[in-house]
């Protein structure tokens, strides 16, 4: 260096220094300010898309669900994810607008650069001081900078590990809703719950009833743990809705999904029992149902029996059947095309696990409808048959009818003898029966010969009682229809019963106790045990009726009309 000559400058070394100086400013800056302020903002700016919006108020977080069940999908199937979504925009977006509009243009350079405060924006008073803010600016562009990557590389691991635990949730939901639909089907299955509807034309089964809101009466088809909700569905209107059976989904009014009827509330959570009441025109199926349902309410006086109906429907249907043959002395002739089943529960007495019971089922059809094939075709409801009640009137078998004598023959031809007898109503039904159900050799049939009040006074017969009932049918000569049932189903019983002495006034309780048997019978072959006669391997010995008392002029027979 020369005398008097100014010192040379170490450009190089200067900007090392002021490089460093900035930098360790811009890592202080963004240790102790920066990287925490950014993060912050960040998290509430996500935590606010969870925040609880005013009620009442419309919420935009929430997408409206086009489809036709009126339920909320559950928040974990969509709403979860769309949230986490939105969560995830929103703390990106104020990270961007905190680097790009608050520090870097607002306070870089609309303020440092201008030798202004940086919280402030007021303007420094000396020079040195407006000198040192624009030297800072740097350095705080370069802590923002920092801060937001820094910032952004931590919310990411926060997000991953959110959507783990969304993760999480989700397969505990679905664990929720695959552990609520295999206890409930184990629950079906273990009581052998199948549901059917009762109604005529339908008749078919179904996997899940339509449940009705009790607050707005919505209609929902899909009230079982799945995409709405694995404990409950949250219902439009607002109402929390349980999702299966055992949690409270039986206290709801129900619905078959095909023909929109109402359904019995123990539909869907006691085991179904159908048994049609199979007979020929005047065979007396009306008037055997009328005193099978007094014989029913006579045996729960006697035993753990308990009866009760399932539906106010079934009540009346019941009473007014009890009113006609109280006041006519006979029910009359069953009309229309298919029968609706006459539903009942039957059960054991007890509480819990020792409580059983069934739904029963009992269809009363037209004679008419079991002529044929193509008319047995139609009564669908022979496919569901858990045991058939085959209502047997001799009187009507040619066979029975030649062998009676004059006065007999009179008498026969005032009880009203069906249009066909029992070995032709059986052949007509039987093989459509087994196309229908394929189940016949499973099945049990309990043969029930009515009209015993008038086959008590033939002389040209022998007499009922005091032998089983079968070796009656085969001396009389329908051993043909006692070997036909005994080959064609798994267990077939026989009884005979007067259904004029067991309703109406002057009824007598053995004779409607007996006519309730067969019922209990097929009830004992599902599980359901009362004991006594009802589980009865052979037939009892029958005792002697007393001659019925009737109206002057009227004949002494059964007074069934079918």
């Amino acid at each position: 260096m020369n005398e008097g000559s100014m010192p040379d400058i170490d450009l190089l070394f200067i900007a090392q220094i002021v490089g460093w100086a900035t930098g360790v400013i811009a890592v202080a800056i963004c240790l102790g300010y920066g990287l925490w302020r950014f993060t912050a903002q960040a998290l509430g700016a996500a935590a606010s898309v969870f925040a609880v919006r005013t009620p009442g108020s419309p919420d935009p977080r929430i997408t409206p669900y086009p489809g036709n069940e009126p339920a909320q999908p559950a928040y974990w199937t969509r709403q979860m994810w769309t949230d986490a979504a939105a969560a995830a925009r929103a703390g990106a977006y104020a990270v961007w607008y905190l680097l790009a509009h608050h520090w870097l243009d607002e306070i870089v350079r609309r303020r440092l650069l201008r030798g202004c405060h940086g919280t402030t924006g007021d303007e420094a008073d000396h020079v040195l001081g407006r000198l040192l803010l624009r030297l800072v600016a740097p350095a705080t562009a370069l802590a923002a900078v920092l801060s937001a990557v820094l910032s952004s590389a931590l919310l990411l691991g926060v997000a991953v590990a959110f959507a783990v635990q969304l993760l999480l949730v989700r397969a505990v939901a679905l664990a929720g809703v695959l552990g609520g639909r295999g206890a409930e089907r184990l629950w079906k299955l273990a009581l052998g719950i199948r549901m059917k509807c009762p109604y005529p034309g339908c008749y078919r089964p179904f996997p899940l009833a339509v449940h009705l809101c009790p607050g707005c009466g919505a209609a929902h088809r899909e009230l079982w743990p799945g995409r709405y909700g694995a404990l409950r569905h949250v219902c439009r209107c607002g109402r929390a809705l349980p999702t299966t059976a055992l949690s409270g989904r039986r206290k709801l009014s129900a619905r078959c999904p095909h023909c929109e009827q109402e359904l019995p509330p123990a539909v869907g959570t006691t085991r179904v029992v159908h048994l049609p009441l199979i007979g020929g025109t005047s065979a007396g199926k009306t008037m055997l149902m009328a005193a099978m349902l007094d014989g029913l309410r006579s045996w729960s006086h006697e035993s753990a029996l308990t009866v009760e109906f399932a539906s106010p429907a079934d009540r009346r249907e019941a009473n007014t059947l009890g009113r006609q043959v109280e006041s006519t002395g006979w029910a009359l002739k069953t009309q229309g095309g298919q029968p609706r089943a006459l539903m009942l529960l039957v059960g054991r007495g007890g509480r819990g696990p020792l409580r059983r019971r069934r739904l029963l089922y009992l269809y009363d059809p037209m004679g008419e409808s079991l002529r044929d094939a193509d008319t047995t075709r139609r009564q669908e409801y022979l496919a569901h048959a858990d045991g058939v009640l085959l209502v047997a009137d001799v009187l009507a078998s040619p066979v029975v009818r030649r062998a009676l004598r004059e006065g007999d023959g009179r008498l026969a031809v005032e009880a009203r003898p069906a249009d066909l007898g029992p070995v032709e109503t059986y052949e007509g039904f039987t093989g459509e029966l087994q196309g229908l159900g394929g189940r016949r050799r499973r099945l049990g049939v309990a043969a029930v010969v009515t009209k015993r009040d008038v086959l008590d006074r033939l002389g040209s017969l022998p007499r009922p009682q005091g032998r089983p009932v079968d070796a009656w049918l085969a001396e009389i000569g329908l051993g043909e229809l006692v070997r036909a049932l005994g080959h064609d189903f798994a267990a077939a019983r026989y009884w005979s019963v007067s259904a004029r002495a067991a309703t109406g006034a002057g009824a007598l309780a053995a004779e409607q106790r007996r006519a309730a048997e067969p019922v209990l019978w097929l009830l004992s072959r599902t599980g359901l045990r009362i004991g006594g006669p009802a589980a009865a391997v052979q037939e009892p010995r029958l005792p002697r009726l007393p001659r019925p008392r009737g109206r002057a002029g009227d004949p002494a027979s059964d007074r069934s009309s079918l």
